[in-house]
């Protein structure tokens, strides 16, 4: 019975030895962490702030138009008899224009869809200006000068507000915009030379007008967000300018004395502007509609 007893003892004294090695090496085994959450999916959702830079020209040359008075069928074309030179246009061309100012917007992309939907604002400088004399001048004077200057400019501020479209493929997206654009428009019409003797006119005049037009503009681009938060953007806008600025002013001799007839107007038309510029956008997540 003794040895019997002795031999349970120590069958279970080794029993409890083992069981307390296994849980000594389990304790010593490292625990592996769980995987870190995925990434959410990137989004275009939330409101931006950026800038921009670029060129800007007229897509034609616009020009004036010589439309006389009462009495006279145009203003220029010298000092001949009755100055019956009929109306007449002649053309002003623009400068190439830096363009450059800053741009505020939101955009909204549902959950698992790749449009992009946005409002955005745009506003900077921008500043079309050229000058040209008229061409027609004292026709029975063999020495001409020129004598009636025409002057337009646009600028040199101008705004948007647009509605944006976009289609993405994660962080590049290419989009459509369209809305409206506010800019001035000036122009005016000198003619400060009384020397007949070289070809100038006897007459002189000073008009001119400037106006805040708002009107078009559409165009498109592509973004692609290189950072979280950041985005270069490439992006081309065409500004409609079917317009046309008119003014008239009164015409004098050198003494001071009113040519009859009434005030002498002119009118400049104004064509569309091309613009592409490159923009840098810096996207707030999480503001308005989230990340």
């Amino acid at each position: 019975m003794r040895s019997c007893a002795i031999r349970s003892f120590t069958i279970a004294f080794c029993a409890l030895g083992a069981i307390g090695a296994a849980g000594a090496a389990d304790m010593r085994m490292p625990v592996k962490a769980p995987p870190p959450p995925a990434p959410p999916p990137f989004t275009w959702s939330g409101c931006y702030i950026g800038g921009f830079a670029g060129a800007a020209v007229s897509a034609d040359d616009p020009s004036f138009n010589d439309l006389g008075n009462a009495n006279f069928r145009s203003y220029s074309g010298g000092f001949v008899a009755g100055r019956l030179e009929n109306p007449h246009a002649w053309g002003v061309s623009h400068d190439t224009s830096f363009i450059g100012g800053g741009t505020l917007g939101c955009n909204w992309q549902t959950p698992g869809s790749p449009f992009v939907l946005g409002i955005e604002g745009e506003g900077g400088y921008l500043s079309h200006d050229g000058s040209a004399f008229d061409p027609l001048r004292a026709p029975n004077l063999v020495a001409v000068t020129p004598d009636v200057l025409g002057s337009a400019g646009i600028g040199d501020w101008y705004a948007m507000v647009t509605g944006r479209l976009g289609y993405a493929w994660d962080r590049t997206m290419i989009y459509v915009k369209g809305g409206a654009a506010f800019l001035e428009a000036r122009s005016s019409v000198v003619d400060t030379c009384t020397a007949t003797a070289i070809g100038c006119g006897n007459w002189l005049i000073s008009t001119g007008a400037t106006e805040t037009i708002t009107t078009w503009t559409v165009g498109g681009g592509i973004e692609w967000a290189f950072a979280p938060n950041w985005s270069l953007k490439g992006e081309y806008m065409f500004i409609g300018l079917d317009e046309s600025l008119g003014s008239c002013g009164t015409a004098t001799l050198a003494s001071g004395a009113v040519v009859g007839g009434g005030p002498f107007c002119f009118n400049h038309s104004f064509d569309g502007i091309h613009t592409a510029k490159i923009g840098l956008n810096y996207r707030f997540n999480g503001f308005f509609w989230g990340r």
